[in-house]
């Protein structure tokens, strides 16, 4: 479902400022894949993410999304393959629309306009039963403006627009980065029960090495713009926190077997 080949990516080339982001990574989904990526501050997680969304182009590679080549296409084009949910709650709905007409816009994204009723009683029925799977109590607010919603609650809302309309590949940006500890396990939670429902092929990028190991059935780690682990199965499954650290040491050379050293 997404095949990641050779992609490279610096940022101010030929200048003092020059930042080799992604060297060459390869990457390779089939559908229903969760993959979850970590790494430390800038060893090339969200410059994968967003090589893959289309935000910038990558220098050499190529990107396929479902067995099409979308390395030359523009961001706005490729979103028809992908859903996407951002670290800040702010980001991906419309503050002064309703519950209701943000999920009538990523219910027809894509769509042809034309002049009718914004949102139909048929889909206010829909939209009420997806509402309530959230289990949230969103189903009996659909005229509330989304603005007026907590963190967690846009979170949840956005990751139900960004599926509605199921995608090729879902991208989770560290979605619950800007949210409390309680408030971030309800909203992956519900991200792994849409996922699971849905069968949707999907990265996670987070800093949570908890959540990375309990979280997807294969697990990424990134340092220096290359891949430096991919573990899935059984291994996966077995993997503890202290392991990962060690493997993180292993693989870098780093001798300080600490959370900092990983995610500072």
């Amino acid at each position: 479902m997404l095949e990641l080949s050779g992609a490279k990516k610096t940022f101010n080339p030929g200048t003092v400022n020059e930042k080799q982001a992604l060297c060459g990574v390869s990457i390779h989904l089939n559908e229903g894949d969760f993959v979850t990526v970590i790494g430390g501050n800038g060893a090339g997680k969200s410059t994968m993410l967003n090589a893959i969304a289309g935000v910038w182009p990558i220098d050499e590679g190529s990107i396929s999304i479902g067995g099409i080549n979308v390395t030359a296409m523009p961001e706005h084009i490729r979103a028809q393959y992908i859903g996407r949910v951002f670290q800040d709650p702010m980001m991906g709905t419309a503050a002064n629309m309703c519950i209701d007409e943000n999920l009538a816009l990523a219910y027809r994204r894509g769509a042809k306009r034309r002049l009718s009723w914004g949102v139909t009683k048929a889909e206010r029925e829909r939209y009420s039963e997806e509402l309530r799977i959230l289990g949230l109590g969103l189903e009996a607010r659909m005229s509330v403006k989304v603005g007026l919603l907590s963190g967690g609650q846009r979170q949840a809302l956005t990751l139900l627009m960004a599926t509605l309309q199921k995608p090729k590949l879902l991208l989770l940006d560290e979605h619950t980065a800007a949210l409390d500890p309680a408030t971030a396990a309800k909203v992956l939670e519900i991200s792994d029960r849409i996922v699971e429902e849905n069968r949707l092929t999907t990265m996670m990028i987070t800093h949570n090495m908890t959540d990375a190991i309990r979280h997807g059935n294969r697990l990424i780690m990134m340092n220096a713009g290359k891949i430096i682990l991919d573990i899935s199965g059984e291994e996966k499954k077995r993997l503890t926190k202290a392991e990962l650290i060690s493997k993180f040491a292993e693989s870098t050379g780093v001798q300080e077997e600490t959370d900092e050293v990983l995610l500072s």
